[in-house]
């Protein structure tokens, strides 16, 4: 039997209602908690007022938002199909000859592309707006007036030519608009990948157009006598733009906008194993969507005939979770490198959509 249009609609607006209706308490919510958590921040810093605050937290939370996408669909779907039953809609469905990959059609199609304009229209917007929170907390909560992050041991970069390469180390680092000043630089230099060809030790080093301006260096050379230069000049191919984006996390770049991102940093010389793997999983996000709906139905059509509401609910529920946090583990395998980028993208996604496939053929054909 095909499903009518007019029923099809009708199990579709329910649930895009529901996850609607979810994702913006889901959003409330958030917006309530982060305040809260920066105004705690903020309680030292007379400077920083409510306005600022808020502005801080709506910045972050179209970010956030994202992240709690696929609870919205899930949660959204069990809602959907339990009010569904419950009002006995499904079972007069089931009874007119409609089977549950019928009725469950439509659904997919809204949760598969509600994924896409979350790839497509909703992680551009989080990801402007996640850089203008990150600068708003370095300025107003760090006191920073630069955005280059350094790591325990100071700032390293590589940089490299067609046959030579060299690596970069700071103690500090200054910028100040669009001048970069490091402090305490050590650069080791290298022919090929691994030939080790001399190192050059200075005080200060400022970044110019194609060079790296140092004073008080010492050139130190393999079997050759060290060398004093009051000035010393260095050739680089780092830029402001490169040297700035080898910092920033993949989740301040579109999705539009990070494929050559990614090139670009590739071939600057800088890994972009983190920025690929947070690209795959966005491609991979509509099929998420579609599996999250898929377990959603799984648990909540099943309960009507057989009883335990709350149990079925409360499994359903906990399903979702983990599966959503297994993808956290295998992102970190690889970005670890421990498995292929677009295995650990992909993975999540594909197992929960082949484990609710399977669970529904179990319980409805089998």
């Amino acid at each position: 039997m095909r499903l009518s249009t007019t029923l099809s609609v009708y199990i579709g607006r329910y649930f895009f209602l529901s996850f609607a209706a979810l994702f913006v308490m889901f959003l409330l919510l958030i917006l309530l908690f982060d305040t809260i958590e920066l105004l705690r921040r903020t309680s030292t810093k007379p400077d920083v007022n409510f306005s600022i605050v808020l502005n801080m937290a709506l910045m972050k939370l179209p970010n956030m938002g994202q992240k709690t996408f696929p609870f919205a669909v899930l949660f959204g779907g069990m809602l959907a199909f339990w009010r569904l039953t419950r009002h006995h809609e499904l079972v007069v469905a089931r009874a007119a000859g409609v089977s549950v990959w019928q009725f469950l059609f439509p659904v997919l199609a809204i949760a598969f592309l509600l994924g896409l304009v979350k790839v497509m229209a909703f992680n551009p917007l989080a990801s402007a707006t996640l850089s203008r929170f990150e600068q708003l907390e370095a300025i107003h909560l760090r006191g920073q007036r630069s955005l280059l992050a350094l790591s325990s041991t100071g700032l390293w970069l590589r940089q490299a030519t067609e046959k030579n390469q060299a690596v970069v180390h700071s103690e500090s680092v200054l910028q100040q608009g669009t001048d970069v000043e490091l402090r305490g630089v050590v650069v080791f230099q290298y022919e090929g990948n691994d030939r080790f060809t001399g190192r050059i030790d200075a005080k200060y080093a400022r970044l110019e157009d194609g060079f790296w301006h140092m004073r008080d260096a010492w050139v130190h050379s393999p079997d050759k006598k060290s060398k004093y230069e009051k000035e010393y000049w260095l050739e680089t191919d780092l830029t402001l733009g490169s040297i700035q984006d080898s910092f920033a996390p993949p989740e301040t770049m579109s999705f539009w906008s990070l494929p050559s991102f990614i090139k670009g940093l590739e071939a600057a010389g800088f890994s972009a194993v983190r920025h690929r793997l947070y690209w795959h999983s966005l491609l991979a996000a509509p099929l998420l969507m579609f599996a999250m709906v898929l377990i959603a139905a799984t648990f909540t059509l099943r309960h009507a005939r057989r009883g335990g509401t709350v149990f079925i609910i409360s499994g359903g529920v906990l399903t979702g979770f983990i599966l959503y946090f297994f993808s956290d583990v295998v992102f970190a395998l690889g970005l670890s490198d421990s498995i292929p980028v677009v295995l650990a993208a992909w993975a999540p996604s594909g197992v929960s959509t082949l484990l609710g496939l399977a669970m529904l053929l179990h319980l409805e054909d089998g």
